[in-house]
């Protein structure tokens, strides 16, 4: 009779470890790791397990319980409320890539690197974090858009019912997007007066890469407001945005010149108004940022009539 050989039990997998990053507000670049099983309350008071020290965030403003891998956030009835990916929660399952709004903080839920230890002293780091921050101008929130995309900035905004000025920053172009508790009211793209509003919320919409500070309110009158909700311009806008990712490289880049093609080979009565007043804007002043912005047209509808003339032959990039 053969010996038996004990049976082995194989290690059980260890729950995966995540933590809450500061994408924005008063405590960006901290992290703040979620132990394996316990319930953490978020808020102003000192004497809780994460404390924001905002005006905000109210004394118990929140509850995160973490089980495993499962993390679930409360709201505990605070002022200016909880949000989740945009929206106002009472309790909310999180899942990793989660954006949390509490107060002027946007916090990320990430995997966690599970040799980073626990919370022990995360909140004494995340005041360490925000007096690095502190400069003679503080900004209430600021960040990347390539990590927030705007669209997900304007839900929390609106959602949140906030007031000031959304400063977009790129390489070459500076938008501004002003809201009135929660409603965007206005938006200047360069502050250049040719372009609509409606237009310029649009185009910075584009906008892939930059940063963004969220600012006080401006005092100051709007020649033209809009009216549009925000779910409203966020449709309209991913609808413009896909249109002009089709156009791809067909689309001159905006500091490209265009001039008339010489000699014009194709009819000028082949052209609809919409094409000749395009047409026009390219002769009168030859650059494609210019173009866009003087015509009444949208950016899209404008963007399709310039790709048009150039392919088939009325334009030409120098």
């Amino acid at each position: 009779m053969e010996p038996s050989v004990p049976k082995m039990t194989p290690p059980s997998m260890p729950a995966k470890q995540f933590a809450l990053r500061f994408i924005s507000g008063k405590y960006q670049g901290g992290e703040f790791p979620l132990p394996a099983s316990k319930e953490l309350v978020v808020g102003r008071s000192s004497e809780l397990d994460m404390v924001l020290v905002e005006d905000m965030v109210s004394r118990r403003h929140a509850k995160i319980t973490v089980t495993g891998d499962q993390i679930f956030i409360q709201d505990l009835g605070s002022t200016n409320g909880t949000f989740v990916n945009g929206e106002k929660i009472k309790r909310a399952r999180l899942q990793e890539g989660d954006r949390i709004l509490i107060g002027t903080s946007i916090i990320k839920l990430v995997a966690a690197d599970a040799s980073a230890g626990g919370s022990a002293t995360a909140g004494p780091n995340l005041e360490d974090v925000a007096a690095g921050r502190r400069t003679s101008q503080v900004r209430t929130m600021s960040g990347s858009i390539a990590e927030i995309p705007l669209p997900d900035l304007m839900q929390l905004f609106s959602a949140s019912k906030k007031s000031g000025v959304l400063v977009v920053r790129t390489d070459t172009e500076v938008g501004k997007i002003f809201f009135d508790g929660g409603q965007v009211v206005f938006a200047t793209v360069n502050d250049n007066a040719d372009v609509a509003p409606l237009k310029g919320l649009y185009r910075i919409l584009t906008w892939e890469d930059g940063t963004f500070d969220m600012e006080p309110p401006e005092e100051r009158e709007f020649p033209e407001k809009i009216s549009m909700s925000t779910e409203g311009i966020l449709m309209e806008g991913m609808r413009q945005l896909d249109e002009v990712r089709r156009l791809g490289e067909s689309m001159p880049p905006m500091h490209a010149s265009i001039s008339l093609a010489m000699p014009m080979i194709p009819p000028l009565r082949d052209l609809s108004p919409e094409e000749v007043d395009v047409l026009q804007l390219a002769y009168n002043y030859g650059h494609t940022e210019t173009i866009l912005n003087k015509s009444l047209a949208s950016d899209v509808d404008t963007s399709e009539i310039l790709v048009k003339l150039l392919r088939n032959g009325y334009l030409r990039v120098e």
